[in-house]
């Protein structure tokens, strides 16, 4: 686990931080991901069209659409993004640098889609 350490103090323990490289905001799979997007966008979007027939109370709807997103809606872009290209890029780093490259060892048989 690729951690930053911090001490407060010397007697205090060090405490664990994920490094950007360790947040996941990907979904077990695109549908299942895709899905959370509808419901997410829909609760939003629906919330504010409502108004004029529900009045401002139907905005209270607003926030469980950014519970779907997990937080934002650009987390969600983030995840669509780790979800599709997950097992298919790797990250490298050398010498302090990182590139992404193709996995090594997936074919197109190991591949999930399909023609």
């Amino acid at each position: 686990m690729n951690t930053v350490r911090s001490m407060k103090s010397e007697d205090a323990p060090a405490t664990e931080v994920p490094t950007a490289a360790e947040r996941n905001f990907a979904s077990k799979s695109v549908p299942r991901h895709l899905a959370r997007g509808v419901i997410g966008f829909g609760l939003i979007i629906g919330s504010i069209a409502l108004v004029p027939i529900a009045g401002p109370a139907i905005l209270l709807v607003a926030p469980l659409g950014l519970i779907a997103f997990r937080g934002c809606p650009t987390c969600w872009m983030v995840g669509l993004a780790q979800t599709v290209s997950r097992g298919r890029l790797e990250r490298k780093c050398a010498a302090g640098v990182c590139t992404l490259a193709k996995a090594e060892g997936r074919g197109r048989a190991d591949s999930r889609h399909h023609r």
